[in-house]
């Protein structure tokens, strides 16, 4: 029922550091990112070890349009239109082992293309993970387009994922590699900042960032800086959906 953020909003108001830390700098700087050839190697506790390319991840599974609300850490929110097919219809086809307990998601580091590389404010590459049943939920989306547009390089072209009840930071963009693993990744952020960032980091407005309230959120393009914040939902309003992830768990112990 959400109204569905402008396009222009979507695709110039950005979190990519490998292209800068300023919300802008990834729509100025991601042009020189070359998303073909594309290759994902798929290993690890699987199978079916593999690599796809490009095509072979366009044609796995037919594509649908879920538009989805974003939720970033640090209090703003959009609604977007993503296009993809739930990311479980490639794990199927990969067969986890029985250790498969978690899914590891590395981003493309090229310094030649991302200029972002020269920072220190993350050891690169962007590493990013889940636990295996999130993973095959049905709401998590592979992600190659928005709009009904191929996905534009800020917003983590070729391919992304999409985990929609979870902060903006989860879902890893430009994917080269998904690597299934017993051991919980160690992910970019948790390294960054292990008081700040979970492994989890559910939306959740009861469990505050150390540094601002997760209570409200600003919506762009809707909201100005002078209107009233929105109150956020936990998990991002999935929680009929996904709540049952989390039953018995400390969802303040496990951020």
């Amino acid at each position: 029922m959400d109204k569905p953020t402008r396009y222009e909003d979507v695709t110039s108001y950005n979190n990519y550091y490998e292209f800068g830390t300023d919300k802008s700098d990834p729509a100025r700087h991601a042009g020189r990112l070359k998303t073909r050839p594309w290759t994902v190697a798929v290993d690890g506790e699987v199978a079916r070890p593999r690599s796809f390319d490009l095509d072979e991840l366009l044609a796995l599974a037919p594509m649908e349009e879920r538009i989805y609300r974003l939720r970033c850490v640090e209090g703003w929110s959009m609604v977007i239109p993503w296009v993809g097919y739930p990311l479980a219809e490639l794990i199927r086809r990969v067969a986890p082992t029985g250790n498969a307990k978690f899914v590891e998601f590395t981003t493309l580091a090229d310094r030649a293309q991302m200029p972002g590389l020269a920072s220190s404010v993350l050891d690169w590459p962007y590493v990013e993970g889940l636990r295996l049943d999130e993973a095959m939920h049905p709401l998590t989306l592979l992600c190659f387009g928005l709009y009904g547009e191929v996905l534009p390089n800020q917003n983590g072209a070729p391919l992304r994922v999409v985990v929609p009840w979870k902060y903006g930071f989860k879902s890893g963009k430009s994917i080269v590699r998904i690597r299934f693993t017993e051991k919980m990744p160690r992910t970019s952020w948790t390294l960054a900042g292990p008081q700040e960032y979970g492994f989890y980091s559910n939306v959740n407005p009861g469990v505050d960032h150390p540094r601002w309230s997760q209570a409200t959120e600003r919506r762009i393009g809707e909201d100005g800086l002078l209107q009233k914040k929105r109150p956020t939902l936990m998990f991002n309003g999935y929680e009929a959906q996904v709540g049952q992830l989390y039953t018995g768990m400390d969802l303040k112990k496990f951020y």
